[in-house]
Order: C-alpha cells, then structure tokens, then sequence
C-alpha cells in the first residue's frame, strides 16, 4: 500500500474526469484504492482475475489503468517528480547509464518475435545514482544504438543527461555524432573487431566502471512480478506497468 506521505504527494497529479450534470451513474471509486489495487497486480504479477475481493472490481481497475497510461496521466506525474528530484539535485544528470533487457512474452499476447523469441526490448536510462530517467518498450528486433535517440525522447526530464555511457553494443560513430548535435557525449568502450580508428579517450572510460548502476535498475524493476515477464496484449500496457515501477521505485526512495 501507498503510504500517507506518498499518496499526498501523487494524489494533486491525478486528474479526475467532471461529474455528470445530470449526476446519473455510479459512484465513482476512489483513485488511491484503485491505485493500489493496480499496485498489487504490478508487485504479484497476478493476472488481474486474481485480484482480491478488498479491492475494487477488476474491471473498475483495469479501465482505470488503461485510462492513466493512454491519457498520459502516469508519464505526467513521473516528469513532475523528475524535475523535482532534479532541482533538488537528487536527480543527477552528470553522468546517465543505458542498457536494454529482452522480456520474454506469455503467449496470446501481440509480441514480436525474432531470433531471440517472442518478446519486446525493454531500453532504460539510469542517473549518476541509478535512478530511472527514461524507458522504452520496443521490438526485440533493432539493435540498441537504433533506440537510443528514441528512449532520450522518453526521458522524464527536459533537461538531457550531460554524458551518457554503455556497454560495447553502443559502440557506434554515427550514434556518437547525432548525440554530439544534441550536446550529449556518448562514452562506451570499442568493439574487440572495431577497424576504424579509436575515438575514445581512455580516461572518460573510468565513468565506465559504475555501469552497473542501471543494472541495478533493471534488478530493482525485476523486483515487480508484472515487469519481468510480459502478459500484456498491448506493448503500451506493459510500458504502464514499467512506469509504475518507475513511480514506486522513486516514492520509495524520496518520499518515504
């Protein structure tokens, strides 16, 4: 559950729609027991069948959650938090870390498939202190420097990250170059088969070093049942889901 703290700081974010001048219909349910039995799918991985007879209807929850992630009302409070945190300084954009993860999906979902599987390509960024700055759910097919400009449009900042650093996958001239347009140093070690003549400056690469520290973003989403495996139809409702573990990893961590 949402703490008091928590629940106050989110709940002037969450735009309800207008009453009804005629004032027909049901009541509507209140957005923080539905948000919390929305949570209770995202920590479990329950399908939403599953969900408890405390909760609101399933169906109230579901469309609730449809509703949040179409409208743009979970990206929206992510980005206030964001900027917040980052005023705050406790969003650092010094130095950002990017990686991917391949999810694999349940079957009757609408997935891609490729080599690897049916699945998506969850991409992330991570600030100098691994919290998230942006994510983006894409087909398990394109290579990751072909997703890269795509997960900074994501991000939930305006700002950009001042240095963003890989692995050797993002080894790539024409990444580093479109990157540079936009005031953003790419650093990631060479390819062992590159031929083309080193770019990299061996002492930026120490940043390198503390690489794992979207590794450990992605190890902290995995500790959501939902994100780990994809059961959604839709890839726009598992990326919900992806931010709301976003959401919940910076309540967490900031609001108490």
């Amino acid at each position: 559950k949402l703490t008091d703290a928590q629940w106050a700081r989110i709940e002037p974010l969450i735009v309800s729609p207008p009453k009804r001048p005629d004032r027909r219909g049901r009541p509507r349910r209140a957005d923080r027991e539905i948000l919390e039995a929305i949570l209770w799918i995202l920590q479990t991985g329950a399908p939403w069948a599953k969900l408890p007879a405390h909760f609101p209807p399933r169906s109230t929850c579901h469309d609730r959650f449809q509703a949040w992630n179409r409208n743009g009302t979970l990206q929206r409070i992510l980005q206030v938090l964001a900027e917040e945190l980052h005023q705050q300084g406790k969003l650092k954009l010094s130095e950002c870390f990017i990686d991917a993860c391949f999810v694999a999906a349940k079957k009757g979902g609408r997935v891609w498939a490729d080599k690897a599987g049916k699945g998506s390509k969850l991409m992330a960024i991570a600030d100098a202190n691994g919290m998230p700055l942006a994510v983006l759910v894409a087909s398990a097919s394109p290579h990751e420097t072909r997703l890269v400009e795509a997960t900074l449009a994501a991000r939930f900042t305006e700002a950009r990250p001042v240095r963003l650093i890989g692995d050797r996958a993002y080894d790539s001239d024409p990444l580093d170059k479109a990157l540079a347009q936009q005031g953003i140093e790419m650093i990631a070690p060479h390819r062992r088969n590159r031929k083309r003549k080193k770019t990299q400056d061996g002492r930026k690469l120490r940043r390198y070093r503390r690489r794992w520290k979207v590794e450990r973003l992605f190890a902290w989403l995995g500790h959501f049942r939902r994100i780990v495996m994809r059961h959604e139809r839709y890839a726009e409702n598992y990326l919900g889901f992806v931010l709301l573990g976003c959401l919940m990893i910076f309540l967490r961590t900031f609001f108490g």
